[in-house]
């Protein structure tokens, strides 16, 4: 059986290809100062007639999200809700619903119609998921208060739990290491969390943000990375 993986950034693409679970092809495009205006769409059009799949997993890290508990109906006002945290554009974005149900919680979520469409034009098996769901059911929540931050390329999610309880969940640009850190800092005192009681573990591409984890461990008293990307196994695509 032939599996698609594809996980859309903020700035960029990554594909796998999988066969019989092990990865025979993985590749990550990322758009710069001297991509053309059409870079990731022409990527994935390249990706998507690459080969014949069986199936194709979908997961957007795209912030244009917002978090309701599970249980919320109200899906004709998923873009209004969306637009509190970012901008909306109905006529080019699918409205799209993940739900958590090790938190009960659920995330509605846009994603590009063009990408969406060239997608669903395959005609086989597709499964869209949203980072925030995907790393969430991963996470093995034990402590009191905990910090679980996701690094991508120039892109982090986190979440803030406290007694099992999902406080916090945001999906950021990270353009500096300070001000990131900052905007931790920043949101722990606004939610209570302790520098000395809080365990803040972290996941993903932990070596490119080696400067980000370094500077952290100076302020914080209980960090574990528990997870780095390697390749050929990118923790949020399998």
């Amino acid at each position: 059986m032939s599996i698609l993986n594809l996980l859309f950034t903020k700035d960029g693409l990554i594909y796998q290809i999988i066969k019989n679970k092990s990865v025979l092809e993985e590749k990550s495009y990322f758009v710069d100062e001297e991509s053309p205006k059409d870079f990731i769409v022409g990527k994935l059009e390249d990706i998507l007639i690459k080969q014949r799949y069986d199936e194709v997993s979908v997961v957007s890290a795209l912030n244009h999200f917002t978090l309701m508990p599970e249980g919320f109906e109200g899906h004709d006002s998923g873009y209004d809700l969306i637009a509190f945290n970012a901008p909306v554009d109905k006529e080019n974005e699918e409205l799209m619903l993940s739900v958590n149900k090790k938190f009960k919680l659920q995330f509605y979520y846009t994603f590009p119609r063009e990408f969406y469409q060239k997608i669903k034009d395959l005609s086989i098996p597709i499964k869209f998921n949203f980072s925030g769901e995907k790393f969430l059911n991963s996470i093995n929540n034990k402590n009191n208060k905990e910090i679980h931050i996701n690094l991508y390329h120039n892109q982090c999610e986190f979440f803030a739990i406290s007694n099992k309880k999902i406080i916090l969940y945001n999906n950021l640009d990270v353009n500096s290491d300070v001000d990131f850190l900052y905007f931790v800092m920043f949101t722990l005192s606004k939610i209570g969390f302790g520098i000395n009681d809080t365990n803040f573990y972290v996941y993903g591409e932990t070596t490119e943000n080696e400067t980000f984890i370094s500077e952290l461990q100076k302020f914080v008293k209980n960090l574990k990375v528990v997870y780095d990307n390697v390749p050929n196994k990118n923790f949020i695509l399998n």
